[in-house]
């Protein structure tokens, strides 16, 4: 448990817009070395947002890995450069939903892929909603719909594997816990340890900024 894992080499494989693909080699406990692949991303955060009625908020969205329109949160990368998280939520939400929160607190965070991925994720719970103009969508968003699910119904969802984004999953059972009493979320001036950072800080490094905007 006291071995460190010191990286000993280190090539970029791929350079795509929203992620990359990096081979680390590490030292290995007994002295050996081993190649490990780690995708690298720029962490994202997503919203469960509750209205007055105890509903949240469902996008439909088609996505192509798994050739399925999958119910999920409002979510989005964290694809601008140092901009704190609770930014982008709001942000998101009303791009994606056409809505806005006066109540915001940090419900999850979760490192969806850790045997190969960096990608992290925050998940906030945002509470008196009101409706907003919601921009021009593109893309897969444009084909996007919004759904509004009781809770408890979301949480029988997950159970029946009707729900089965990861984010979505997470969001919803913790949400369960905090609106059950059993639970607290956190203040949204928590810092975001696990956020990545190699991918953000190498596009900063070189002025690059990603043209897609995806989750």
């Amino acid at each position: 448990m006291s071995h460190d894992f010191t990286v000993t080499d280190s090539h970029l494989l791929v350079d795509a817009p929203i992620l990359a693909l990096r081979r680390d080699r590490l030292a290995m406990p007994g002295g050996r070395e081993a190649d490990r692949e780690i995708v690298e991303h720029f962490g994202a955060v997503a919203v469960v947002a509750l209205d007055a009625d105890g509903r949240v908020a469902m996008v439909e969205q088609y996505r192509h890995s798994v050739g399925r329109r999958l119910l999920e949160l409002p979510a989005g990368i964290l694809d601008i450069h140092a901009e704190p998280e609770l930014d982008t939520a709001k942000r998101e939400l009303h791009e994606e939903t056409g809505l806005a929160a006066d109540e915001w607190a940090v419900l999850v965070d979760l490192v969806t892929s850790p045997g190969f991925a960096e990608e992290a994720v925050r998940v906030f719970i945002a509470r008196g909603l009101r409706n907003v103009e919601r921009p021009a969508a593109e893309d897969e968003e444009a084909d996007m719909d919004l759904s509004w699910v009781p809770l408890d119904e979301a949480r029988a969802e997950v159970m029946r594997g009707e729900i089965v984004n990861s984010i979505a999953v997470a969001g919803i059972l913790a949400a369960g816990e905090v609106e059950a009493g059993r639970a607290k979320p956190r203040g949204t001036d928590e810092p975001f340890t696990l956020r990545p950072t190699s991918l953000a800080e190498r596009r900063a490094a070189q002025g690059a900024v990603p043209d897609m905007k995806r989750i």
